[in-house]
């Protein structure tokens, strides 16, 4: 009897979480500006997760309530909100199509950033937590140096490193992040910009982070498509829910 409450518990959980709907908003980020940005609650949230996709940005199509765009932060979203966590995705401001590598670490794209964090913060009391993957680290950690005091830590996955591109993580100033930053990467990342043996220099820079920790994936499986892309090592094929949930417990207890 008890094994049957127990599974009876799991399951209307899980239907919960399969049958739950996030929302699209236009927040007022500058003056005649509005950006885009998915958001979906979880009960008793612990955290707010704001996630910064790759590529130009979005998130695609907001369908039956879910975000349709394939970037693995984006088709993960339902393990972050199956992990406790209230989900806010980044989208484009109306006055751009693509959020390209300079774009990443412009003033206007920080007055952005800004509006976005005031607005999920009006959401949520849950502390914020700033995921970024690929293109979206740029984002995520020049938000970490030029809005300081905004965000309760930093995880970056797939970064960019390369110096041949644009606020390419390392090249920004580290140094001035003080809260704790989990760099996350898959060993078999060949993006020519997100070479895995470059992210050392991440957490060289990270001098003042309080905790920072490196962690290299080697699971997932059938990676297809461009290596830059989403549905390649690059995106964590097939290895998105161990990505997610190791993410997840690292927010929940941040450690070297």
């Amino acid at each position: 009897m008890i094994r049957k409450i127990a599974l009876a518990i799991a399951f209307t959980t899980l239907s919960a979480i399969a049958c739950a709907e996030g929302a699209l908003f236009k927040v007022p980020t500058r003056e005649g500006i509005t950006t885009t940005l998915f958001w979906e609650a979880a009960p008793n949230a612990q955290a707010t997760v704001l996630l910064f996709p790759g590529g130009a940005g979005g998130f695609g199509k907001i369908e039956a309530g879910k975000a349709t765009g394939q970037n693995f932060l984006i088709r993960s979203e339902p393990y972050f909100v199956a992990n406790g966590f209230n989900v806010a995705i980044f989208g484009r401001p109306n006055d751009s199509q693509d959020l390209d590598y300079a774009d990443r670490i412009s003033e206007t794209h920080m007055a952005d950033v800004r509006k976005v964090l005031e607005f999920v913060k009006g959401k949520s009391d849950a502390p914020v937590w700033i995921v970024g993957t690929s293109r979206g680290t740029i984002s995520a950690t020049a938000a970490a140096i030029h809005l300081p005091g905004e965000m309760a830590g930093v995880v970056l996955t797939s970064s960019v490193v390369s110096y041949k591109k644009p606020g390419a993580v390392p090249t920004q100033d580290l140094d001035r992040i003080k809260v704790p930053v989990l760099v996350l990467h898959h060993a078999n990342d060949t993006c020519p910009w997100c070479h895995p043996y470059e992210v050392p220099a991440i957490l060289r820079g990270l001098k003042n982070a309080p905790v920072k920790k490196e962690v290299m994936l080697s699971s997932g499986e059938n990676p297809t498509g461009n290596v830059c892309e989403a549905l390649h090592w690059h995106g964590f094929i097939g290895a998105e829910r161990e990505a997610v949930d190791l993410i997840s417990a690292w927010i929940r207890a941040p450690s070297n």
